[in-house]
């Protein structure tokens, strides 16, 4: 286990939140949703392979669960409310399966609870290729081309860009974050998926999202739709932070 790299915004006294992004990103782009829960200890992770904690392996979910918890341990949180995006949906519905008691309540954005295996593999095999830019520019122009953000606005990936890109010794910008480790996150979302946290649940899902996610009908469970695609956060900040808000506040 690893104690990970940590952002940290609000309330020191507050109650915690503990936010874990997906593949290629990083805990700083919490800082927006952060902005927007008056009162709440926000803290957010860079994953194993990711920002600037450890590249090292093992990059299993068995690893990445035990980080959290190391992580959070040495903050001084035992118990509080879980927030993950993508694959750290899924990390925080294994962290529910194997550690319940550290959960509060949950909020999964789009999770990546499974991820078919054909589709796995063909996102797998796209981290092969070197992603380097010439430019911070080159590399936004490329993120708003890819086909998978519709209302992202430009300023908010140039933020992005400037937070979760460095520059190789050949002079070339890549985003923060080890290949292999992405690949062996993708391995571990075509496995089967986990049962969604035995605690109160929000799951906002992206209306234009890739994932078919097919939520159970729970009282304990939330759901709450926005106008956007994977990235909700990104392209519905607005509506997906108001809907955690109002979850967290009720």
């Amino acid at each position: 286990m690893a104690r990970l790299n940590v952002h940290e915004w609000g309330d020191p006294h507050g109650a915690a939140v503990v936010c874990l992004h997906g593949v290629t990103g990083h805990g700083g782009r919490f800082g927006a949703l952060a902005s927007r829960l008056p009162g709440f200890r926000v803290v957010a992770f860079d994953l194993r392979g990711h920002g600037r904690s450890t590249w090292e392996a093992p990059w299993t979910v068995d690893a990445h669960v035990d980080d959290l918890v190391e992580t959070a341990a040495g903050l001084g949180i035992d118990r509080a409310t879980w927030v993950g995006h993508s694959f750290g949906g899924r990390l925080v519905a294994e962290l529910a399966a194997r550690r319940p008691a550290a959960l509060e309540r949950a909020v999964l954005l789009d999770p990546a609870l499974h991820v078919a295996p054909g589709e796995a593999t063909t996102r797998a095999e796209g981290m092969r290729a070197d992603a380097s830019f010439a430019s911070p520019d080159e590399a936004v122009d490329a993120r708003l081309a890819d086909g998978s953000l519709y209302t992202t606005p430009r300023p908010l990936l140039e933020a992005e860009a400037e937070a979760h890109l460095e520059q190789g010794s050949d002079a070339r910008w890549r985003w923060r974050y080890s290949p292999v480790a992405v690949i062996a996150a993708w391995s571990e979302m075509a496995a089967a998926p986990p049962a969604y946290p035995e605690v109160p649940t929000l799951v906002v899902l992206g209306e234009r999202s890739w994932i078919p996610n097919e939520v159970p009908e729970r009282p304990d469970l939330h759901v709450v739709r926005v106008p956007a695609g994977h990235s909700v956060l990104w392209d519905d900040l607005e509506a997906t932070a108001d809907a955690v808000a109002d979850f967290l506040d009720g």
